[in-house]
């Protein structure tokens, strides 16, 4: 690994136009950690939305955008797990050998925040005070794509004053699953309310993961059961910016 990474930093969809302080909690860790990064201009969406529905001809072509835009840099690192999880998947777009070895290439140095720090970097929060509770849920492209799991849990373990409480099926899907919450609302209406109620039973202060997708989710029907609860990225608490408003608290 180089002595200063060069990190490209995918800044997602989600994060840009809903929860921009996701994306400066993960620079500031990135820069923290030693790497210099660059946001490139020339990004776009990674194509998952439309991959998830049908349109392979769509999802690849902003796969190609992706790869010309970010095979320069020794890492891609994003704050999403399911975005991370879609460009690791660009070999199978490719029915080009010339563009699936390039996506192969990218896919191999892609990674989300998290488990580019303690996996990669070997990062550890060092001066992080967060005097809460906190509870975290597994979201399911973090957990499944990309073996995230255990990572954020050690990491959070290095910030002063913060008590991790567990939530019971933190490794069940809240619901939310990209589409499939417009395509079978009721089904996802239903898994959500078995999150939420779990979360709560923890009397956690606060609720953290590493998807804005889930997050949001969680947030929204939290918020409208009334619950104390305030939902927080994990790159924000390690980053000491969870001193502000929570997810849906914004405005």
């Amino acid at each position: 690994m180089p002595a200063s990474p060069q990190v490209g930093l995918f800044v997602t969809c989600l994060v840009d136009a809903m929860r921009p302080q996701i994306g400066f909690a993960t620079l500031r860790l990135l820069e923290s950690a030693g790497c210099t990064v660059e946001v490139p201009r020339a990004q776009t969406c990674c194509g998952q939305p439309g991959g998830n529905s049908g349109d392979r001809r769509g999802a690849a072509a902003l796969a190609r955008q992706v790869i010309e835009v970010f095979e320069g840099f020794d890492y891609l690192v994003a704050p999403s797990g399911s975005c991370v999880g879609q460009i690791r998947s660009y070999p199978s777009l490719m029915d080009d050998a010339g563009w699936r070895r390039r996506a192969e290439d990218l896919a191999s140095r892609s990674y989300d925040i998290i488990g580019f720090l303690r996996d990669v970097l070997g990062w550890q929060p060092d001066g992080v005070r967060l005097e809460a509770s906190a509870t975290y849920h597994d979201s399911c492209s973090g957990l499944r794509e990309l073996g995230v799991e255990r990572q954020p849990r050690e990491l959070l373990a290095g910030v002063a004053g913060l008590e991790m409480r567990p939530l019971e099926g933190a490794n069940i899907c809240c619901g939310f699953g990209g589409t499939f919450c417009v395509k079978y609302p009721e089904i996802s209406t239903a898994i959500l309310s078995e999150k939420t109620r779990n979360i709560r039973d923890t009397g956690a202060d606060l609720l953290l993961a590493g998807d804005l997708g889930c997050l949001m989710n969680m947030a929204g029907r939290l918020n409208r059961e009334g619950a104390a609860t305030r939902c927080f990225h994990t790159a924000e608490v390690l980053a000491g910016m969870a001193d502000g408003p929570a997810i849906g608290e914004e405005g």
